[in-house]
């Protein structure tokens, strides 16, 4: 039993920044990937940066060297900081985890990146 809840997503101007939170809560035991994802309207949700088993990082290409994954232990506390924001990156970005071959997800925060 794991609940992800994500915040920080708001509006931005192209160049902007941001830094979402998702604060997992319940039984975790042994996560084994969690991260976040997007999707944008009318397309599919994609990966963005996620950790991996023995605390490896994995980004998709369009955020490398944009977008930073962080996380605090004690807090139980995942961020995505989020820079150089570009219109492409407009999505809702959800928060996963995987334990024991389970799948969780927020409920999502809103990112939009206008002028």
């Amino acid at each position: 039993q794991v609940q992800l809840v994500e915040s920080g997503g708001g509006l931005v101007q192209p160049g902007g920044s941001l830094r979402l939170s998702c604060v997992a809560s319940g039984t975790i035991t042994s996560i084994n990937r969690m991260g976040w994802y997007r999707q944008a309207p009318g397309k599919q949700r994609d990966l963005v940066a996620t950790f991996v088993s023995g605390g490896r990082t994995n980004y998709a290409d369009s955020v490398k060297d944009r977008f930073t994954i962080s996380r605090d232990y004690v807090k139980r506390i995942v961020y995505l900081e989020m820079k150089s924001l570009k219109p492409e990156d407009t999505a809702v970005y959800y928060c996963n985890a995987a334990q024991w071959g389970m799948e969780y997800w927020g409920q999502g925060t809103q990112v939009i990146v206008s002028s």
